[in-house]
């Protein structure tokens, strides 16, 4: 039934919070700004790097463009210092791949780290498409990058499963009409997921074989 699976990245094939934070807090630091925790980003993440920018900078948005220039300068640079995969996601992708199921990611970190992350933890993965955030494709939530990874393949949407830890993703699959499964090892919360559309909920990933 299925031909193929597009995955977000953070928070669903590995977990690059702290690396995230720590370029954040850094580029925070530097401009005179207060630093969060690191669970914290589980919130302010999801949208883009330029998102993540802004509601970092909370009420002095004069400071957004230098602490997101501070951000991606050191991030771009320290992708895979403390990313790691979630446990099951490397013997889930073996094993989709050896179903002949085409595998994707879509991502809106920029393209360049989503690529040099994704090659990095998962070189064994003959992966169809890598689409990470790009000048003038609008950023998840808008379905115009699932879109484009469907024409690219040559697959129907209903052909498609689209994995994800948060609403933007639920959001982006259900724009595209693919089916949306959440993940519960990420980022959020099983409540978000369900209100923003997951018709599937897993707890670990080898679970997706059981409905595939």
């Amino acid at each position: 039934m299925y031909k193929a699976v597009i995955f977000d990245l953070d928070g669903t094939l590995t977990n690059t919070l702290d690396d995230i934070a720590d370029a954040m807090n850094r580029a925070l630091r530097l401009n005179g700004l207060p630093e969060y925790p690191v669970d914290a980003y589980r919130y302010l993440v999801g949208n883009g790097a330029r998102k993540l920018a802004e509601r970092a900078v909370g009420a002095r948005q004069e400071l957004q463009a230098q602490v997101l220039s501070e951000y991606q300068h050191y991030y771009e640079r320290h992708t895979r210092v403390k990313t790691r995969p979630y446990d099951g996601i490397p013997a889930l992708l073996a094993a989709l791949q050896a179903r002949g199921l085409r595998l994707c990611v879509l991502s809106n970190k920029p393209h360049a780290d989503t690529v040099n992350v994704v090659r990095f933890f998962f070189p064994e993965v003959d992966w169809a498409v890598i689409r990470g955030q790009q000048e003038g494709v609008p950023v998840k939530p808008d379905p115009a990058g699932a879109r484009a990874i469907l024409d690219e393949l040559g697959v129907k949407a209903e052909e498609c499963l689209y994995l994800g830890d948060t609403s933007v993703d639920m959001e982006t699959a259900c724009r595209a009409g693919m089916f949306p499964v959440g993940v519960l090892w990420g980022f959020r919360e099983e409540r978000e997921l369900l209100d923003s559309g997951a018709r599937l909920l897993l707890r670990e990933p080898l679970a997706l074989l059981d409905v595939l």
